[in-house]
C-alpha cells in the first residue's frame, strides 16, 4: 500500500547518485511540486548530488518550469534524454560542459524502460543508424565533456549480417511520475491528463532495479471507486503518493481543457483557423500529400497541417496522431503539442512507438531546419545550441513517407500571398539548403537505401529525394526560379524536366471549397 507524503518528504527520498526517470511531455506528466521541493533541498543542503536524469519526452515549457529545476552544477551529473529544447536551464547546463549528456531517440528511451523492467540485455534498434547517434559518428554526445568521457552506452552490433545499435541497460533508482488520482491503496489513474505517456513502464523499470516509485496526483479517492480498467499504475508498484497543493498543468500552457482529456467533445469550429502566413502556405501544400491513413505531425510548422485539415473539413478519412500516444481528433498546437482536441484514443507511449518503429505510419510531417544535397537533415542543433532529436529519428526513419516542411530561408523572411501568387518581400538571412548540415539527425542515403519516400515542402518550392538525387519538382506561381530558389541554395538541385507550378489555391485567401477533401479522398 502506498504511503501519502508531502513534496518535501518526497524530496528527502532521493539519494546522491540516483538515476531518476521522469514521465513528461512538455509539462504533461511532470511532477512540478516535487521537482521544486527537490531543488530547494539541494540549494539548502547540497544534496542530492550527482543525479542522472532520464526522460523520453521533453520536460519543460521553454521557460522556467520542468527539468531545469535540477540543472544545477553538482546536482545533476548526467542526462539521458531525447529533447532539451523545452528546458533552457538544461541547455545551458549542457553547454557549460560541466555534465555528461546523451541524446537518445525518444522511442529508444521508452523501449529501454520496458527492457529494464524485464531485466533484459538492452535495446537493439535501427533508430539512429548513420546519424549523430551512431557511435561511429558522435554517439549521441550533447557536449565535448561527453565526447571526452564517453561511457559506451551505445554500440554497433551485427546480427545475421544486419547492423543494429545496441543501447545498453541502465539503472532506474527513482520513478518520478504524475497522474490525476490515487485511491487509498495507491492505484493510479490519469483521467484529467491528455496523453497516457509511459508511467507504467517507468514504474516497472524502477521496481526491477530495486528502486522506488513516487507519484504526484491531484487527489485521493476512496478504495473501490476506480474502474479497474482505468488504473494506469497498480498499487503493487507504487511506494509514495504526493497530493499537489496547486493545480497541475495539463500541457505547457493549459491548466485544464476537458477536450484534451476526453471528458467532452467540442465542435470543430471551436478550433481556431491559422492566419494567412508563410506557415499556412506550407501547411496547405503539405496537407495536399495527406491520404486516408495514419499521419503523425511533429512540433512547430507541421502542427498547422492539423489546423488546415480541420478548417477545410477534410478530417473524416484521416487519423492524426502525435508522439505522445494521442490518436485521432485534431492535435493541439504550440504549447498544447501532444494533447488532441476530440482524441479517439490514447495509447501507452511505449506501445505507440512500437507501431512507429514497425513501419505502421503512412505519413510523417516534420519541421525543416537544414538539409544537404544527400537529403541529410539536421533537427537537433540550431545556432550552436543543442535541442535534441525527440521522437524525430524513430518516426521520420520508419514512416512510409516523410515530409520535411518549413520556410525556404530563416531569419526575417517576409512573403505576401494573394490572387494565386507568391511574392518574396524580404528574404531570410539564413539559408537552409546547405552543402553540409551541422548535425545528421536524418540520413538521406539510408532513406534512399530502404526505398522511403522523402519530400521537402516550403512556401515557394517542393523537392523530392530520389535515387537520382535532390530533385526540384514544383515552384510557386510568381516566383523567379533563379533569384528566389536556386540563388538561395548552397547546392544546385536536379531540376525536374516536368517542373510545375504549385496549386494556385494555396496562395489565395480561400483554398477552394471542398478541394482538400477531394484531394485526400482521391
Amino acid at each position: 500500500m502506498a504511503k501519502v507524503i508531502t513534496a518535501a518528504e518526497a524530496a528527502e527520498l532521493f539519494k546522491d547518485g540516483d538515476w531518476v526517470a521522469s514521465s513528461s511531455f512538455g509539462l504533461a506528466g511532470w511532477a512540478e511540486e516535487i521537482a521544486l521541493a527537490l531543488e530547494e533541498r539541494f540549494l539548502k543542503t547540497g544534496h542530492p548530488r550527482d543525479l542522472t536524469h532520464i526522460h523520453a519526452g521533453g520536460a519543460g515549457n521553454f521557460q522556467g518550469r520542468g527539468g531545469g529545476h535540477w540543472a544545477h552544477e553538482g546536482m545533476t551529473k548526467r542526462y539521458i534524454i531525447s529533447h532539451a529544447g523545452s528546458e533552457p536551464q538544461v541547455m545551458d547546463h549542457i553547454a557549460s560542459n560541466t555534465c555528461l549528456a546523451y541524446n537518445f531517440p525518444l522511442g529508444v528511451i521508452l523501449q529501454c524502460y520496458n527492457d529494464i523492467a524485464r531485466r533484459g540485455p538492452g535495446v537493439f534498434s535501427k533508430a539512429g543508424l548513420r546519424t549523430f547517434i551512431d557511435p561511429r559518428m558522435d554517439g549521441g554526445a550533447f557536449n565535448q565533456k561527453t565526447r571526452d568521457e564517453w561511457e559506451k552506452l551505445i554500440e554497433v552490433k551485427e546480427l545475421d549480417g544486419e547492423e543494429w545499435l545496441w543501447y545498453k541497460p541502465f539503472p532506474v533508482n527513482v520513478a518520478f511520475l504524475r497522474a490525476t488520482s490515487s485511491d487509498e491503496h495507491g492505484n493510479i489513474t490519469c483521467e484529467k491528463e491528455g496523453p497516457n505517456l509511459e508511467l507504467l513502464s517507468i514504474a516497472q523499470a524502477a521496481k526491477a532495479c530495486g528502486g522506488i516509485v513516487i507519484v504526484q496526483v491531484e487527489r485521493i479517492v476512496k478504495n473501490g471507486t476506480m474502474h479497474p480498467k482505468h488504473v494506469k499504475v497498480p498499487c503493487t508498484i507504487v511506494d509514495y503518493v504526493v497530493v499537489a497543493e496547486k493545480p497541475q498543468m495539463q500541457t505547457m500552457v493549459t491548466v485544464y481543457n476537458p477536450s484534451f482529456s476526453g471528458e467532452v467533445k467540442v465542435p470543430m469550429k471551436s478550433i481556431p483557423p491559422m492566419p494567412m502566413s508563410s506557415d499556412k502556405l506550407i501547411c496547405r501544400r503539405a496537407a495536399m500529400e495527406v491520404r486516408p491513413g495514419a499521419i503523425s505531425l511533429g512540433i512547430g510548422i507541421p502542427q498547422g497541417v492539423a489546423s488546415i485539415i480541420a478548417e477545410e473539413k477534410a478530417d473524416s478519412q484521416v487519423i492524426l496522431m502525435s508522439e505522445s500516444g494521442s490518436i485521432g481528433g485534431i492535435p493541439g498546437v504550440g504549447g498544447d503539442f501532444g494533447s488532441h482536441w476530440n482524441a479517439e484514443a490514447s495509447t501507452e507511449q511505449p506501445a505507440h512507438f512500437n507501431y512507429y518503429d514497425g513501419g505502421g505510419l503512412d505519413i510523417a510531417v516534420f519541421g525543416l531546419a537544414e538539409t544537404d544535397p544527400e537529403g541529410n537533415c539536421n533537427a537537433s542543433v540550431f545556432n550552436g545550441k543543442v535541442f535534441g532529436v525527440g521522437g524525430f529519428i524513430n518516426v521520420a526513419t520508419n514512416a512510409k513517407k516523410t515530409i520535411m516542411a518549413g520556410t525556404f530561408t530563416a531569419g526575417g523572411l517576409k512573403v505576401k500571398a494573394g490572387d494565386g501568387k507568391l511574392t518574396i518581400e524580404k528574404e531570410g538571412q539564413f539559408k537552409k539548403f546547405l552543402n553540409q548540415v551541422a548535425q545528421i539527425s536524418f540520413s538521406g542515403p539510408y532513406a534512399r537505401g530502404i526505398g522511403q519516400e522523402v519530400m521537402f515542402i516550403t512556401e515557394r518550392a517542393v523537392f523530392e529525394l530520389t535515387h537520382d538525387g535532390f530533385v526540384l519538382t514544383e515552384i510557386a506561381p510568381g516566383i523567379d526560379l533563379q533569384k528566389d530558389v536556386l540563388d538561395q541554395m548552397e547546392f544546385k538541385p536536379i531540376i525536374s524536366p516536368e517542373l510545375k507550378l504549385m496549386d494556385a489555391g494555396i496562395f489565395s485567401e480561400v483554398f477552394g471549397e471542398g478541394k482538400l477533401k477531394k484531394i485526400i479522398e482521391g
